[in-house]
């Protein structure tokens, strides 16, 4: 019979090593079907917690940290149509709109593509104000919170491929 020296110092037999991996396996079985069960409607829910909180702050003016920068956005994208506090609230309300769809996941593929639409908006700063958020000592706070949406992208992908697996049609 082979033995195996263990942690502890004390020879255990393969068979004692494979009752102790047998049970390491079925806990981490355990852990991973729970993961899977809680992980994607826990992400779901934080998801649009971030959103209805930051998209609230913008119905406040003087609040959101972010307020020159949406206005200049949207002034950008519809040519000075845009701007001032009509750019702020239109941002918090599609902010706050595409957070509840998540929250609630009533609406949720209406709310995947807002938050499509408003992930350009949050983008589009990098590339209208690349001058003013990098500097030669690396990229700026503003620069830094609009860089940080990167993980906001990535959880919104999982969020919609669960949510777009289920086909389109009544009840």
């Amino acid at each position: 019979m082979s033995t195996t020296t263990i942690g502890s110092g004390r020879a255990s037999t393969a068979s004692g090593l494979d009752a102790v991996l047998d049970r390491a396996n079925t806990a981490q079985a355990v852990v991973q079907r729970f993961l899977a069960r809680a992980g994607q409607p826990a992400l779901r829910i934080s998801l649009g917690l971030v959103f209805v909180v930051f998209g609230a702050l913008k119905f406040i003016p003087g609040v959101s940290p972010v307020e020159g920068l949406v206005s200049s956005t949207w002034s950008s994208l519809t040519f000075g149509v845009i701007d001032g506090y009509a750019a702020l609230a239109i941002t918090a309300a599609l902010e706050v709109f595409v957070g509840l769809t998540f929250i609630t996941g009533i609406f949720l593929r209406v709310g995947l593509l807002a938050l499509a639409a408003t992930f350009v908006g949050i983008f589009s700063p990098l590339v209208f104000f690349a001058g003013d958020l990098f500097t030669t000592a690396g990229p700026t706070l503003t620069a830094q919170y609009i860089l940080k949406d990167v993980v906001l992208v990535a959880a919104a992908m999982v969020v919609g491929a669960v949510a777009l697996k289920r086909p389109i049609g009544r009840r």
